[in-house]
């Protein structure tokens, strides 16, 4: 008899997740259902940053998932990520509940698969200030500029775990 609990499907990384889904579910109807909604993220959060911008804060999101620390405890899905309060601003514009393109749909994927770029690449913050990027954002060091967007990653202090779960 299969096993399927949250705690059986491991909740160490997302991947791990999906393949539980999938295990105990037979289907990939929830992933299609997370790179739909990722991929409307990363268009009206980034399209004006190119694919790479795109990608970029799809790691952002990714990674608030996976660190599971600071802010984004307790975080364990794209729809909790995605919706947490304060988060995107995008959520409260009308295009980003446009329908997603496939080209979107496909750096969503490549988010979910666990592609990282740097600056994104341990980030759990990112903004678009109206000059330079600021050498901190709420206490967390400045560690890249991508085109208008400054990435920020936070302390090993404040989360070692988003330096071991990749």
């Amino acid at each position: 008899m299969k096993e399927c609990s949250p705690e059986a499907g491991g909740l160490l990384n997302y991947v791990l997740r999906i393949r539980w889904w999938r295990f105990c579910h037979g289907s990939s109807e929830a992933y299609g259902a997370d790179v739909d909604l990722l991929a409307r993220l990363l268009r009206a959060e980034a399209e004006g940053e190119g694919q790479q911008g795109m990608l970029m804060v799809g790691n952002v999101g990714i990674n608030r998932i996976r660190a599971n620390c600071s802010d984004f405890k307790g975080l364990r899905t794209v729809p909790q990520m995605i919706y947490q309060e304060h988060a995107f601003e995008a959520t409260q514009k009308g295009y980003f509940y446009q329908r997603a393109r496939e080209s979107e749909k496909r750096l969503a994927r490549r988010a979910l698969k666990g592609e990282r770029l740097w600056p994104s690449k341990f980030s759990l913050w990112y903004f678009r200030p109206p000059g330079d990027c600021p050498p901190t954002w709420y206490n967390q060091p400045h560690v890249g500029r991508f085109k208008l967007h400054c990435f920020y990653e936070p302390t090993g202090e404040e989360c070692a775990n988003i330096y071991n779960t990749f």
